[in-house]
């Protein structure tokens, strides 16, 4: 008997048949991007108000801020490649939804332990959308994407931090209002995500993606290798200045105020989405040699800022260090998008940012730690003086492959 041969579905079947284009497609997913990355940062303004709240220790702060670094970490691993397999719209819906609950729980937070649930949740919502979205751009687009890739996330850490400060600043109850914003603006885009078009066919071993490990494409291995010491340098800043630099700008401006945080990691992550799009035509390894230079130069300036209790160094050093890390970003995601094939491209786009997000991580819970010990000044400019030594090896490693 003659078998059948079976036929693929297209790529926009499903529930609604109306799709975006590509084009419209490409923004929406740069769109969630930025705003799954704002809602990452919007809880940061509001630890103080937390804090004075429910009388919680430095410790316990640092256990909510590194629960969503590792939520999203087990996220990466166990979901990172199903999109591969499932399709990416599927995915970014979940994600999505998940999303849309840790917002409510935080709305509804009335204790740390409310916190720290809605905390893990949007870590394992930002997880699955990461590698989704991520994919989907260079599905959509061979040069916009990984440059929306740079700039979108910094685009969202820059509106969460600053929009959230603000709020805390001069408006009210900024606890319930700053999340009322977030979740409208989650159930329109979820509305939106309905018409994404698909862009990977769907294939079996979904069941089979979900067994937690880093699946780096072979042909992309040996460029990690070679981008991952100026990667792990230019993540372990952005802890640094995620985790302990409002703290750090109030004691070095003498202003209490919420906005003046803000105000630091608005600078930090502008000047790298900036970066990001200054070097998008620059050779990778160009982008990335200038970066780890950029990034050492400017934990430098921020460190001597700490010491002299200079407010102008302690800030223009952080918008060096941006730059810095736009540059390397951007270098290392151009040094690996080329070498996957687009059903591998969800996999790669997960390995990446586990271990991205693992140097992210570290310094936030060092930080936690060692305050309590040594004090947060003494803190800051050892773990600061390591990290800048991290950067100025990852430097001299590169000049030496290619001298």
């Amino acid at each position: 008997m003659q078998s059948v041969p079976t036929v693929s579905p297209p790529l926009t079947a499903g529930w609604p048949q109306a799709r975006w284009g590509h084009g419209q497609a490409l923004w929406l997913k740069a769109s969630l991007l930025v705003s799954f990355l704002a809602a990452s940062t919007a809880p940061s303004p509001l630890y103080a108000l937390y804090r004075d709240a429910w009388g919680f220790s430095a410790l316990t702060l640092t256990v909510v801020f590194s629960s969503y670094a590792f939520a999203l970490l087990g996220a990466l691993l166990v979901f990172g490649r199903l999109s591969d397999h499932r399709g990416r719209r599927e995915v970014i819906l979940g994600a999505l939804a998940l999303e849309f609950a840790a917002t409510l729980l935080f709305w509804r937070a009335d204790s740390v332990a409310w916190l720290l649930s809605a905390r893990i949740l949007q870590g394992i919502a930002t997880g699955i959308a990461t590698g989704a979205l991520s994919a989907g751009l260079l599905d959509l687009h061979r040069e916009r994407g990984p440059l929306v890739n740079g700039v979108a996330p910094m685009v969202g850490m820059a509106a969460g931090a600053f929009g959230t400060s603000m709020l805390v600043q001069f408006a009210p109850a900024p606890t319930q209002l700053v999340f009322d914003v977030l979740m409208v603006v989650f159930a329109f885009q979820m509305i939106a995500a309905l018409y994404l078009p698909e862009t990977v066919e769907r294939r079996p071993g979904s069941w089979a993606s979900l067994r937690p490990r880093i699946a780096i494409p072979a042909r992309a291995r040996p460029m990690l290798w070679q981008v991952l010491p100026v990667n792990t340098a230019q993540w372990a800043l952005g802890g640094f200045y995620l985790s302990l630099g409002p703290t750090l700008a109030r004691i070095v401006t003498g202003n209490d105020a919420p906005l003046v945080g803000g105000v630091l990691i608005t600078a930090m992550v502008l000047s790298s989405a900036a970066a990001i799009f200054a070097v998008r035509q620059w050779p990778p390894r160009r982008a990335l040699v200038t970066g780890a230079t950029a990034l050492t130069l400017g934990l430098g300036i921020s460190l001597t800022g700490i010491l002299l209790q200079s407010t102008a160094a302690f800030f223009i050093g952080a918008a060096i260090a941006g730059l810095g890390f736009g540059s390397a970003f951007s270098g290392s995601l151009r040094s690996l998008v080329s070498l996957a094939e687009p059903q591998e491209r969800g996999a790669l786009m997960a390995g990446f940012y586990v271990l991205s997000y693992l140097a992210f991580s570290v310094p936030p819970i060092v930080a936690g730690v060692s305050t309590g010990l040594f004090g947060l000044s003494a803190t800051a400019l050892g773990l600061g003086g390591v990290l800048t030594l991290m950067a100025g090896a990852a430097l001299v490693a590169m000049h030496r492959r290619t001298g």
